[in-house]
């Protein structure tokens, strides 16, 4: 899988009624990756942490890259002002595009949706076919359940233990970016 020079892409909630200091988060990723040179991949959405993320991107003169499946389209669901929008048949497609594209992910919290990137992602890793680096952003702990329960998988020998090298955490949107742009 070919990467992208310099382009993180974030998951996260695609839903508004959450609390602000997720919202905030999400802003302050994607201003510091645009800050950092770094282009946004998202998936595009008009909403929620992507949204923010987008708005943050932007808010530092940044390149955002949306990536969304031909459904999302046909609703309207794509944030407005995106620098460009990639529309896919499907959301596999919209995946592997979305891992194609970036040198890195950042995943922000989020539903089921964001924990199916999160784990494929991780999966593509430990499999070698996505080499980026993977960040949990852990904002106010909000990933502290699923971190026990992969060093719970480890712990009983479903995991190898090496492979909690696989992802890295981070509190803060600063910490995030800085480790996802880390040369390996």
């Amino acid at each position: 899988m070919t990467t992208h020079q310099k382009a993180i892409c974030v998951y996260g909630a695609s839903c508004e009624d959450i609390a602000e200091k997720y919202k905030k988060a999400a802003f302050e990723t994607g201003r510091l990756t645009a800050e950092a040179g770094a282009s946004l991949v998202s998936g595009g959405g008009r909403a929620g942490l992507m949204r923010c993320a987008i708005d943050g991107a932007l808010s530092a003169s940044g390149t955002t890259i949306g990536v969304l499946p031909q459904f999302m389209t046909e609703r309207g669901w794509q944030h407005p002002h995106l620098t460009r929008m990639i529309v896919e048949p499907d959301m596999h497609s919209r995946k592997a595009t979305m891992a194609r594209l970036s040198s890195a992910v950042i995943a922000m919290p989020g539903g089921v949706g964001t924990l199916d990137e999160l784990m494929e992602i991780i999966t593509w890793r430990q499999l070698g076919i996505y080499p980026g680096r993977v960040v949990i952003l852990n904002t106010d702990g909000y990933f502290d359940p699923l971190l026990q329960m992969l060093d719970r998988i480890a712990s009983e020998g479903f995991m190898r233990s090496s492979d909690r090298t696989l992802w890295y955490v981070a509190s803060t949107p600063d910490e995030a970016v800085m480790t996802a742009l880390k040369e390996e």
